[in-house]
């Protein structure tokens, strides 16, 4: 499941293209353009992490953090502000956020940055997804088969976790395109079929056992590969 970000700043064209950033790193983003809305967003929920500005209109940052905090709620709080000076950094901080980062910004470091700070407050078993020696990070966006890193494009990834929440289901075309492009293609595209194959060349053409089997005349499954006894070595107690 992607990670969820919401993203409370009134400069809207700022806002827009944070979202369009993070989104493209694989998250999920909701803006909020002044205090009250952001507050609204923030308090009902569902967000993994919470970027926020401090110079809002209506309630201020530093207030969504304080009352945040006291109402019980623990999501990450990333500032992401103009105002550097060390005072206010300090009262950032006080104020129940978790980091600070002053505008402008380099990109890199603010996805670096969200990226830490899930890391901290994800349960480890909700990062990772395991298929055999197959891996996927969740927080990172990262693939490995066999200990080999699998540089995956951000629909690959989309495409290759919903294959792994479903193993041994036969998966139609209209159902992979419904629940990963998030829309319907006209039955004749070859749009997933070339997706297939590119997941094909990255993560079984050199390994074994292949993982995505075509069904046709229907669509695909992902097999979860079955376990040879033979290799499997059990610790003796000592």
């Amino acid at each position: 499941m992607a990670m969820r970000v919401l993203v409370i700043e009134d400069e809207q064209k700022m806002a827009d293209l944070i979202k369009r950033g993070l989104e493209e790193e694989g998250m999920e983003v909701d803006t909020a353009y002044d205090g009250d809305t952001g507050s609204q967003a923030a308090k009902s929920g569902g967000h993994d992490l919470i970027v926020l500005d401090l110079g809002l209109p209506g309630r201020d940052g530093l207030d969504i953090a304080r009352d945040l905090r006291s109402e019980g709620i623990k999501t990450p709080i990333l500032i992401l502000t103009a105002q550097d000076s060390t005072e206010m950094k300090v009262k950032g901080l006080d104020s129940g956020a978790d980091d600070y980062l002053t505008k402008p910004f380099a990109f890199t470091e603010l996805v670096a940055r969200i990226r830490a700070l899930l890391r901290r407050t994800q349960p480890e078993d909700t990062t990772r997804i395991q298929t055999g020696d197959l891996y996927l990070n969740l927080i990172n966006r990262r693939a490995s088969r066999a200990g080999i890193e699998v540089q995956l494009t951000g629909k690959e990834f989309a495409l290759l976790e919903y294959f792994m929440r479903h193993p041994d289901e036969i998966l139609s075309r209209e159902v992979l395109s419904e629940k990963v492009w998030e829309e319907t293609f006209d039955t004749l595209t070859n749009v997933i079929d070339v997706y297939i194959n590119y997941l094909r060349n990255k993560i079984d053409r050199q390994f074994e056992p292949k993982l995505i089997h075509t069904i046709r005349g229907v669509g695909y499954m992902f097999k979860t590969p079955t376990v040879d006894s033979s290799i499997i070595v059990e610790s003796k107690a000592s």
